[in-house]
């Protein structure tokens, strides 16, 4: 059976009630942060309290966001859950208050319901590393700092029950830095086996499209960004393209997952209809490649989303929008529910 999802929040339909109501239903669900300035700025026993209740609170809130999506059709259940879980936990500065006994405690008993919660309900999981997990630079502290970043949600992973065999959980990751492919196979034997057995690189706009990821594929399976390949390739992948068999035998029996976004609803303003085929020489003469990275709302495009639905049948599909459930239950409700 396929899957879709969404990632890390929760957003309510919000049919009726004010905004301040939305907020207050949402942030049950979702996970609260603090900087480290402000902790820098308080008491050792004040900024302790705060890092306590907003752990408290992000464990509860997952759990949460896990009874809530296993209300939904079983193709709908599959979750990117927060990198944020654990403010500062890879940060030296907080490295002391991550140790201590009783905060260990609360993190292992919190995330092992977590794990305990998806398997009972049959939802897929993942977590997606930030933007600053920069696993191949060739800046020596830079990597090491990524290094601890992807131990990080490998802690979390383990703590959850995963990591334990091949792709049982997925951790993405871009091939982010200058020594691209080279670099992530020199520090390849100095991530955990619980990383190791959840990593997988995912194409990117700029730099690293999918044949550099490929090059990894003897490493860890790689994940099809649709969008992404569009924008790198100025054109949109063939479902059937002999790489995308290529990214299939990858995953080694798993059943592969794959990113899927599009660009700005702006675009209909500019004339761009939704059931229209986004051209990307058309689309340049009025907006910049920079213009589309960023993510739509929903999934506005009709062309797009029936061109996405050709990978069903082969892929899982994380929908990346800034509606997140909203956008990924549009699409089930227009897309596939009719045909199943």
């Amino acid at each position: 059976m396929y899957r879709i999802g969404f990632a890390c929040m929760y957003r309510h339909p919000g049919h009726s009630g004010s905004l301040k109501e939305l907020e207050t239903i949402e942030r049950a669900f979702n996970p609260r942060s603090t900087t480290l300035r402000w902790l820098n700025s308080v008491s050792q026993e004040v900024a302790r309290e705060k890092l306590n209740g907003i752990i408290e609170h992000n464990l509860a809130a997952q759990l949460r966001l896990l009874d809530y999506v296993a209300t939904l059709p079983e193709p709908l259940r599959m979750l990117r859950l927060s990198s944020d879980l654990m403010p500062f936990y890879s940060h030296p500065e907080a490295a002391d208050f991550y140790r201590q006994p009783e905060v260990r405690d609360v993190m292992d008993r919190g995330f092992a319901r977590i794990g305990e919660r998806a398997r009972a309900s049959n939802i897929r999981l993942s977590l997606h590393p930030g933007q600053y997990c920069v696993l191949a630079s060739d800046k020596p502290q830079v990597v090491e700092n990524s290094l601890a970043e992807f131990e990080y949600h490998a802690d979390m992973i383990r703590m959850m029950g995963y990591g334990r065999q091949f792709q049982d959980f997925k951790c993405n990751v871009h091939i982010a830095g200058r020594l691209g492919v080279d670099g992530i196979r020199t520090i390849w034997p100095r991530l955990s086996k619980e990383a190791r057995n959840c990593i997988t690189f995912e194409n990117e706009e700029k730099t690293y499209g999918v044949d550099d990821c490929l090059q990894l594929a003897d490493l860890a399976p790689v994940v099809l960004d649709i969008h992404h390949c569009w924008i790198n390739e100025d054109d949109y992948i063939d479902p059937y393209d002999s790489r995308v068999a290529r990214i299939i035998d990858s995953w080694h029996g798993v059943r592969p997952a794959m990113h899927y976004s599009q660009p700005p609803e702006s675009l209909m303003e500019l004339g761009f209809q939704a059931k229209e085929k986004l051209e990307m020489p058309a689309l340049l003469e009025k907006v910049s490649k920079r213009d589309l990275y960023s993510h739509s709302k929903r999934m506005w495009n009709r062309w797009t989303n029936l061109y996405a639905r050709e990978f069903l049948d082969r892929f899982d599909i994380m929908f990346e929008a800034k509606d997140k459930n909203l956008a990924t239950l549009d699409y089930y409700r227009d897309y596939l529910a009719v045909h199943e």
